[in-house]
């Protein structure tokens, strides 16, 4: 018979870590070997203990789940890391995959469910809730927008209107009635939107937008 796999839990809830240790003590193959409740000290058991797998919340006291599965990922290569999380948010699946993990589980899995979901990601799979990767084919599978633009909102679309006319951020601020870090703020936004490093990229997108309206214009 083969050994048993090592699991450790890292989760800020007693009730529900302890309630998860005792269905995975259940099952004949598994072995809990250890508890945490931040992601400090699931780091420090990690070390002690270099279990096979580790179950880890998103949200918990101190640094979190995420970061504290970078630092793992990165002191115990061998160990395979779970998300167990309420979390559907697509950022912190992406993020936790970044950070090393190799499974992300939503809590309303069954304990038998979560047992089958330790054997996979122990034999060296991957695994993601069925819900959340059916939204992920969605997502990548929906036609890209082709205008960038469209992604801004109304008060960045008029903060990017006045920086193609030359404007300063004070200038624009004085134009808007805000505060010119608040259109910093508004600036930093449509950058990262358009994916451009510059104001005068920026500027360039919004007066081609502006150029080829007046062109589809002209057409009619």
């Amino acid at each position: 018979m083969s050994n048993p796999i090592r699991v450790v839990i890292a989760d800020d809830h007693p009730l529900f870590r302890e309630g998860v240790a005792h269905s995975l003590a259940s099952e004949p193959d598994m072995n809990v070997v250890g508890q945490a409740a931040t992601g400090e000290e699931a780091l420090r058991l990690m070390r002690d203990l270099l279990p096979d797998v580790l179950l880890l919340d998103i949200a918990m006291p101190g640094q979190g789940g995420i970061a504290a599965a970078g630092e793992i990922a990165v002191a115990c290569p061998a160990t395979h890391i779970v998300m167990l999380t309420v979390s559907e948010h697509e950022d912190d699946l992406m993020s936790a995959f970044k950070a090393g993990v190799r499974g992300y589980v939503l809590k309303g899995i069954s304990a038998g469910e979560l047992a089958a979901v330790v054997r996979t990601i122990s034999a060296g799979e991957v695994f993601v809730s069925p819900a959340l990767a059916a939204e992920m084919f969605r997502e990548l599978s929906r036609p890209k927008q082709s205008d960038p633009l469209s992604d801004l909102t109304e008060r960045e679309s008029q903060v990017l209107q006045l920086v193609a006319e030359g404007l300063t951020n004070r200038e624009i601020g004085k134009r808007l009635f805000l505060a010119e870090k608040t259109v910093k703020h508004y600036m930093t936004k449509v950058l990262q939107k358009l994916q451009v490093r510059s104001r005068v990229g920026a500027g360039l997108l919004a007066q081609r937008r502006g150029l080829d309206e007046a062109s589809d214009r002209d057409k009619y």
